[in-house]
């Protein structure tokens, strides 16, 4: 893939990347500290409050397979603040849905326009990139939606308790007509992809792509089973956080995103260690991370410092193995970064929708415990599966 500018970026173009990339992934989950607001005016049950988040899953695997390929034959600025409108567009039906179903399908407009931007500029910042920095440009990047994903519990739990949800989501709304400025006047033009496909053929060469490249398989499925494990935690924490006897405020609930944003500060040195060829290693140590999370957690109920030192380790581990995860599949195929980013986070869609729906309805039934051995056991699974395929084609 060719470039617009025959000149490696700046640190300050990649701090842009992850400034955009965490606003645009924050929509996603603002919704997540708010659940319960968001059962109690509609009269949902907690079983069924999963399907808020499983929505906007729902929207990043529509993104995923049907948007995020257009990077690798459209100008990507121009596709960027198209995007960004419509994502606007989304976060303002959200906030003045007047029904259950109307709320899930603007869910799905922010999941599916909310993923677009993120996956889109992660593409965008690879092809950019020198291939010797492409991992410590995207780990910096990635950074951003870490930081955006965390730091949105933050900012909407205290939002939240001021102006209510759809307060929320209406601020929401203005920052991203603000971002759709910010980004004309600074992001930095490309050339279109030299994919001389039409729309269709490109998405029908989806397919080939996933069955020809054996380490997007295998980190796919890492990814899937990394970003269950993280949402299951994420999206049942909640509800015990919020009823007695700590009965904690949106605002005390989201400020735990502080704590996990710890797990931000691993994502450049990750991309560095993946360039240097040690992402078998970061692997290795992610998982473990992730594994090991769950022991802490599971003493939630007796000690919060216990529950802050499972969210460092859960988020730590998950971040070093995504941003080793993209730094290896964007080592392949420069002229299908987009494609590739969309097979890979597709993976991440289904994980994610998978892990929000189970978090959710094992609380309801078997409470905290349940949910420790669900994510336990998912993490294990993880971990197993990269021991039995720790050998295929390491590219780096």
């Amino acid at each position: 893939m060719t470039s617009g500018s025959p000149v490696p970026p700046s640190h300050g173009v990649a701090l842009l990347f992850a400034l955009a990339c965490g606003l645009c992934v924050a929509n996603i989950y603002y919704a997540q500290p708010l659940l319960d607001a968001i059962g109690k005016e509609f009269g949902i049950p907690d079983a069924r409050l999963g399907q808020v988040m499983t929505a906007a899953q729902v929207g990043c695997g529509i993104a995923l397979l049907f948007l995020v390929p257009l990077g690798d034959r459209v100008e990507r600025r121009r596709l960027m603040l198209i995007q960004s409108l419509g994502l606007t567009a989304s976060l303002a039906a959200v906030a003045f849905a007047p029904s259950w179903p109307l709320l899930l399908a603007g869910m799905v407009g922010i999941g599916t326009l909310g993923t677009a931007m993120t996956q889109g500029l992660i593409a965008y910042a690879a092809s950019i990139a020198p291939a010797e920095r492409r991992g410590q440009f995207v780990g910096v990047a990635q950074s951003g939606v870490l930081m955006g994903l965390l730091l949105a519990r933050v900012v909407s739990g205290a939002v939240g308790d001021i102006a209510g949800w759809r307060g929320m989501f209406a601020c929401s709304a203005v920052a991203s007509i603000l971002l759709v400025l910010l980004l004309r006047l600074a992001l930095p033009r490309t050339t279109v992809a030299p994919v001389r496909l039409s729309y269709l053929a490109l998405l029908r060469s989806m397919p080939t792509l996933l069955r020809e490249e054996r380490v997007l398989q295998v980190r796919g499925v890492l990814a899937l089973l990394m970003f269950a494990t993280f949402n299951i935690f994420w999206n049942a924490m909640v509800l015990p956080l919020s009823a007695p006897p700590r009965s904690l405020s949106h605002a005390a609930i989201g400020a735990f995103g502080l704590v996990g944003a710890l797990g931000a500060l691993a994502a450049a040195r990750a991309g560095r260690w993946a360039d240097s060829g040690h992402g078998a290693r970061t692997s290795a140590g992610g998982l473990l991370l992730l594994a090991l999370s769950w022991l802490p957690l599971a003493f939630m109920d007796q000690s919060l410092a216990a529950l802050m030192l499972g969210i460092v380790l859960l988020d730590m581990g998950g971040q070093a193995l995504h941003v080793t995860n993209q730094s290896m599949v964007f080592s392949a195929r420069s002229e299908a970064h987009s494609r590739m980013v969309g097979l890979y986070m597709l993976f991440y869609a289904v994980g994610s929708g998978t892990g929000a729906a189970a978090g959710t309805a094992t609380y309801a039934r078997w409470g905290w415990a349940g949910v420790c051995w669900l994510g336990a056991t998912t993490s294990l699974v993880a971990l197993v599966f990269w021991w039995a395929t720790r050998g295929v084609a390491r590219r780096r």
